[in-house]
Protein backbone atom coordinates (compact mmCIF):
# COMPACT_ATOMS: atom_id res chain seq x y z
CA UNK A 1 0.00 0.00 0.00
CA UNK A 2 2.91 2.23 0.51
CA UNK A 3 4.42 1.58 -2.92
CA UNK A 4 1.32 2.11 -4.37
CA UNK A 5 0.49 5.34 -3.00
CA UNK A 6 3.96 6.96 -3.69
CA UNK A 7 3.78 5.80 -7.25
CA UNK A 8 0.16 6.43 -8.58
CA UNK A 9 -1.23 8.61 -5.51
CA UNK A 10 -5.10 7.39 -5.54
CA UNK A 11 -4.81 5.85 -2.20
CA UNK A 12 -2.93 7.12 0.96
CA UNK A 13 -2.48 5.60 4.95
CA UNK A 14 -3.48 7.94 7.39
CA UNK A 15 -3.44 7.40 10.95
CA UNK A 16 -4.00 9.96 13.70
CA UNK A 17 -6.05 13.32 12.83
CA UNK A 18 -2.77 14.96 11.55
CA UNK A 19 -2.27 12.51 9.00
CA UNK A 20 -5.45 12.15 7.56
CA UNK A 21 -5.64 16.39 7.16
CA UNK A 22 -2.42 16.27 5.81
CA UNK A 23 -3.69 13.29 3.33
CA UNK A 24 -6.92 15.14 2.61
CA UNK A 25 -4.59 18.12 1.32
CA UNK A 26 -2.56 15.93 -0.69
CA UNK A 27 -5.00 14.35 -2.71
CA UNK A 28 -7.22 18.19 -2.68
CA UNK A 29 -3.45 19.47 -4.42
CA UNK A 30 -3.86 16.53 -7.15
CA UNK A 31 -7.48 18.50 -8.03
CA UNK A 32 -9.49 15.45 -6.56
CA UNK A 33 -13.24 16.47 -6.79
CA UNK A 34 -14.15 13.85 -4.10
CA UNK A 35 -12.31 12.43 -1.13
CA UNK A 36 -13.11 9.11 -0.45
CA UNK A 37 -12.36 6.80 2.84
CA UNK A 38 -12.62 3.44 3.52
CA UNK A 39 -14.18 4.00 7.61
CA UNK A 40 -14.76 0.13 7.70
CA UNK A 41 -12.75 -2.98 6.29
CA UNK A 42 -14.29 -4.88 2.90
CA UNK A 43 -14.42 -7.76 1.53
CA UNK A 44 -11.46 -7.41 -1.24
CA UNK A 45 -9.18 -6.56 1.60
CA UNK A 46 -7.56 -9.65 2.51
CA UNK A 47 -6.92 -9.03 6.40
CA UNK A 48 -9.39 -6.96 7.57
CA UNK A 49 -13.40 -7.49 8.57
CA UNK A 50 -15.98 -5.65 7.16
CA UNK A 51 -17.80 -4.82 10.22
CA UNK A 52 -14.96 -3.42 12.13
CA UNK A 53 -14.37 0.32 11.92
CA UNK A 54 -11.37 1.77 10.49
CA UNK A 55 -10.99 5.49 11.25
CA UNK A 56 -12.16 7.37 14.60
CA UNK A 57 -14.28 10.19 14.66
CA UNK A 58 -11.75 12.68 15.16
CA UNK A 59 -9.95 11.64 12.31
CA UNK A 60 -12.95 11.64 9.68
CA UNK A 61 -14.28 15.18 11.09
CA UNK A 62 -10.69 16.16 10.33
CA UNK A 63 -10.96 14.64 6.54
CA UNK A 64 -14.54 16.12 6.01
CA UNK A 65 -13.44 19.77 7.15
CA UNK A 66 -10.27 19.95 4.83
CA UNK A 67 -12.12 18.70 2.06
CA UNK A 68 -15.25 21.43 2.73
CA UNK A 69 -12.45 23.73 2.58
CA UNK A 70 -12.22 23.39 -1.05
CA UNK A 71 -16.08 22.49 -1.20
CA UNK A 72 -15.36 18.83 -1.89
CA UNK A 73 -17.58 16.43 0.06
CA UNK A 74 -16.12 12.86 1.25
CA UNK A 75 -17.41 8.89 0.71
CA UNK A 76 -17.65 6.64 3.10
CA UNK A 77 -17.03 3.02 1.69
CA UNK A 78 -18.41 1.56 4.88
CA UNK A 79 -20.14 -1.87 5.35
CA UNK A 80 -20.06 -2.19 9.43
CA UNK A 81 -22.67 -0.35 11.82
CA UNK A 82 -19.77 1.28 13.63
CA UNK A 83 -18.00 2.89 11.07
CA UNK A 84 -21.34 4.08 9.28
CA UNK A 85 -22.49 6.24 12.39
CA UNK A 86 -19.17 7.72 12.64
CA UNK A 87 -18.92 8.83 9.34
CA UNK A 88 -22.55 9.95 9.38
CA UNK A 89 -21.05 11.81 12.87
CA UNK A 90 -18.41 13.35 11.14
CA UNK A 91 -20.07 14.30 8.20
CA UNK A 92 -19.85 12.56 5.27
CA UNK A 93 -21.84 12.80 1.99
CA UNK A 94 -22.16 9.17 1.09
CA UNK A 95 -22.21 5.57 2.65
CA UNK A 96 -21.11 3.30 0.07
CA UNK A 97 -22.26 -0.02 0.08
CA UNK A 98 -23.98 0.34 3.67
CA UNK A 99 -24.23 -3.54 4.67
CA UNK A 100 -24.80 -3.65 8.09
CA UNK A 101 -26.68 -0.31 8.70
CA UNK A 102 -30.05 -1.17 10.49
CA UNK A 103 -32.74 1.52 11.76
CA UNK A 104 -30.56 3.69 13.52
CA UNK A 105 -28.48 4.25 10.46
CA UNK A 106 -31.30 5.29 8.68
CA UNK A 107 -32.85 7.67 11.28
CA UNK A 108 -29.36 9.42 10.88
CA UNK A 109 -29.19 9.32 7.58
CA UNK A 110 -32.21 11.10 7.00
CA UNK A 111 -31.28 13.40 9.38
CA UNK A 112 -28.01 14.50 8.15
CA UNK A 113 -28.80 14.23 4.69
CA UNK A 114 -26.36 11.80 3.67
CA UNK A 115 -26.70 9.40 0.65
CA UNK A 116 -26.46 5.96 0.44
CA UNK A 117 -25.03 4.36 -2.56
CA UNK A 118 -25.72 0.52 -2.40
CA UNK A 119 -23.41 -1.08 -5.54
CA UNK A 120 -25.38 -4.09 -5.34
CA UNK A 121 -24.17 -5.09 -8.85
CA UNK A 122 -20.32 -5.88 -7.74
CA UNK A 123 -21.97 -8.06 -5.02
CA UNK A 124 -24.26 -10.01 -7.54
CA UNK A 125 -20.94 -10.18 -9.90
CA UNK A 126 -18.40 -11.82 -7.46
CA UNK A 127 -21.36 -14.10 -6.73
CA UNK A 128 -21.88 -14.85 -9.66
CA UNK A 129 -17.76 -15.27 -11.13
CA UNK A 130 -17.26 -17.28 -7.90
CA UNK A 131 -17.06 -20.47 -9.82
CA UNK A 132 -14.49 -19.18 -12.60
CA UNK A 133 -11.88 -18.81 -9.78
CA UNK A 134 -11.95 -14.97 -9.96
CA UNK A 135 -12.49 -14.21 -5.90
CA UNK A 136 -10.27 -15.15 -3.89
CA UNK A 137 -11.11 -17.70 -1.39
CA UNK A 138 -10.89 -15.26 1.53
CA UNK A 139 -13.04 -12.61 -0.10
CA UNK A 140 -15.73 -15.38 -1.02
CA UNK A 141 -15.77 -16.56 2.67
CA UNK A 142 -16.67 -12.46 3.50
CA UNK A 143 -18.84 -12.11 0.60
CA UNK A 144 -21.24 -14.80 1.51
CA UNK A 145 -21.58 -13.68 5.17
CA UNK A 146 -23.10 -10.36 3.70
CA UNK A 147 -24.41 -10.52 0.60
CA UNK A 148 -28.28 -11.41 1.96
CA UNK A 149 -27.58 -9.19 4.65
CA UNK A 150 -26.46 -6.32 2.40
CA UNK A 151 -30.19 -6.86 0.08
CA UNK A 152 -31.80 -6.45 3.41
CA UNK A 153 -30.27 -3.39 4.24
CA UNK A 154 -30.99 -1.54 0.81
CA UNK A 155 -34.27 -2.64 1.36
CA UNK A 156 -34.76 -1.45 5.02
CA UNK A 157 -32.91 2.06 3.73
CA UNK A 158 -35.41 2.80 1.17
CA UNK A 159 -38.60 1.36 3.29
CA UNK A 160 -37.32 4.70 5.90
CA UNK A 161 -37.13 6.77 3.37
CA UNK A 162 -33.00 7.21 2.95
CA UNK A 163 -32.13 8.88 -0.46
CA UNK A 164 -30.55 6.09 -2.75
CA UNK A 165 -28.01 6.96 -5.05
CA UNK A 166 -26.95 4.39 -8.41
CA UNK A 167 -23.08 3.53 -7.81
CA UNK A 168 -21.71 0.18 -9.39
CA UNK A 169 -17.99 -0.04 -7.97
CA UNK A 170 -16.76 -0.74 -11.44
CA UNK A 171 -13.34 -0.67 -11.94
CA UNK A 172 -12.81 -3.47 -14.73
CA UNK A 173 -12.40 -3.57 -18.67
CA UNK A 174 -13.84 -6.34 -20.39
CA UNK A 175 -16.96 -8.32 -20.91
CA UNK A 176 -16.07 -11.39 -19.92
CA UNK A 177 -14.81 -9.57 -16.38
CA UNK A 178 -17.74 -9.07 -13.49
CA UNK A 179 -18.01 -5.33 -12.46
CA UNK A 180 -16.49 -3.80 -15.80
CA UNK A 181 -17.19 -0.76 -17.40
CA UNK A 182 -20.59 -0.50 -20.36
CA UNK A 183 -22.01 -2.75 -17.45
CA UNK A 184 -23.42 0.10 -15.18
CA UNK A 185 -26.99 0.13 -16.67
CA UNK A 186 -27.29 -3.41 -14.71
CA UNK A 187 -27.86 -1.50 -11.30
CA UNK A 188 -30.34 -0.12 -11.74
CA UNK A 189 -32.25 -3.44 -11.93
CA UNK A 190 -31.11 -4.65 -9.15
CA UNK A 191 -32.49 -1.55 -7.50
CA UNK A 192 -36.08 -2.73 -8.59
CA UNK A 193 -35.65 -6.00 -7.00
CA UNK A 194 -34.82 -4.55 -3.57
CA UNK A 195 -37.77 -2.17 -3.36
CA UNK A 196 -37.59 0.88 -5.39
CA UNK A 197 -39.79 1.15 -8.34
CA UNK A 198 -38.14 1.51 -12.29
CA UNK A 199 -38.82 5.21 -11.80
CA UNK A 200 -37.38 5.38 -8.29
CA UNK A 201 -34.53 3.65 -9.73
CA UNK A 202 -34.07 5.72 -12.91
CA UNK A 203 -34.11 8.56 -10.53
CA UNK A 204 -31.05 7.24 -8.56
CA UNK A 205 -28.98 7.01 -11.59
CA UNK A 206 -29.98 9.82 -12.98
CA UNK A 207 -31.46 13.19 -10.83
CA UNK A 208 -29.80 11.57 -7.77
CA UNK A 209 -26.18 10.61 -8.91
CA UNK A 210 -24.84 13.50 -9.17
CA UNK A 211 -25.93 14.87 -5.75
CA UNK A 212 -23.30 12.64 -4.17
CA UNK A 213 -20.92 15.47 -5.06
CA UNK A 214 -22.02 17.95 -2.98
CA UNK A 215 -21.13 21.75 -3.80
CA UNK A 216 -19.81 20.13 -7.17
CA UNK A 217 -22.41 18.34 -8.04
CA UNK A 218 -22.52 18.46 -11.70
CA UNK A 219 -25.69 20.35 -13.59
CA UNK A 220 -26.78 17.03 -15.06
CA UNK A 221 -28.88 13.94 -14.67
CA UNK A 222 -32.48 16.03 -14.88
CA UNK A 223 -34.08 17.58 -18.52
CA UNK A 224 -34.27 21.01 -17.17
CA UNK A 225 -33.48 24.31 -18.18
CA UNK A 226 -29.86 25.20 -16.72
CA UNK A 227 -28.24 21.43 -17.06
CA UNK A 228 -26.45 19.83 -19.07
CA UNK A 229 -28.00 17.91 -22.24
CA UNK A 230 -27.10 14.43 -21.28
CA UNK A 231 -29.43 12.18 -22.62
CA UNK A 232 -30.20 8.34 -24.20
CA UNK A 233 -32.97 7.14 -26.12
CA UNK A 234 -34.32 3.45 -25.68
CA UNK A 235 -35.90 1.50 -27.89
CA UNK A 236 -38.06 0.02 -25.31
CA UNK A 237 -39.56 1.30 -21.96
CA UNK A 238 -37.40 0.94 -18.69
CA UNK A 239 -40.84 1.58 -16.82
CA UNK A 240 -42.35 -1.00 -18.43
CA UNK A 241 -39.00 -3.72 -18.22
CA UNK A 242 -36.09 -1.88 -16.28
CA UNK A 243 -33.96 -4.62 -17.56
CA UNK A 244 -33.50 -2.87 -20.90
CA UNK A 245 -31.24 -0.44 -19.31
CA UNK A 246 -28.64 -3.85 -18.74
CA UNK A 247 -28.43 -4.22 -22.50
CA UNK A 248 -26.64 -1.24 -24.12
CA UNK A 249 -28.17 -3.06 -27.81
CA UNK A 250 -31.15 -0.98 -26.74
CA UNK A 251 -29.40 2.51 -26.35
CA UNK A 252 -30.57 3.87 -29.47
CA UNK A 253 -28.97 7.39 -28.87
CA UNK A 254 -26.63 8.87 -26.43
CA UNK A 255 -25.84 12.98 -26.31
CA UNK A 256 -23.56 14.34 -24.01
CA UNK A 257 -23.67 18.01 -23.31
CA UNK A 258 -25.71 18.38 -26.42
CA UNK A 259 -23.71 16.68 -28.35
CA UNK A 260 -24.63 13.38 -30.29
CA UNK A 261 -21.87 10.48 -29.71
CA UNK A 262 -24.38 7.42 -30.57
CA UNK A 263 -26.93 7.01 -32.79
CA UNK A 264 -28.02 8.40 -36.69
CA UNK A 265 -26.57 11.65 -36.43
CA UNK A 266 -23.08 10.57 -34.57
CA UNK A 267 -22.40 8.63 -37.53
CA UNK A 268 -22.53 11.62 -40.15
Amino acid sequence: MHDYSRREGLMRLADGPDECVRAAREQLRRNAKLIKVCASGGVLSEVDDPIHQQFTVSELRAIVEVAGLADRVVAAHCHGKPGIIAALRAGVRTIEHGTYLDDECCDAMRESGAILVPTRKIIEDMLAFCERGTVPGYAMAKLEALADVHAQAVTRAYEHGATIAMGTDISLTGADLPNAWGQNGSEPGYLVKLGLSPLEAIEAATATGPLTLGPLAPRSGRLAEGYDADVITLDADPLADIGVLADPAHVTGVWTGGRQVKGAAAAN
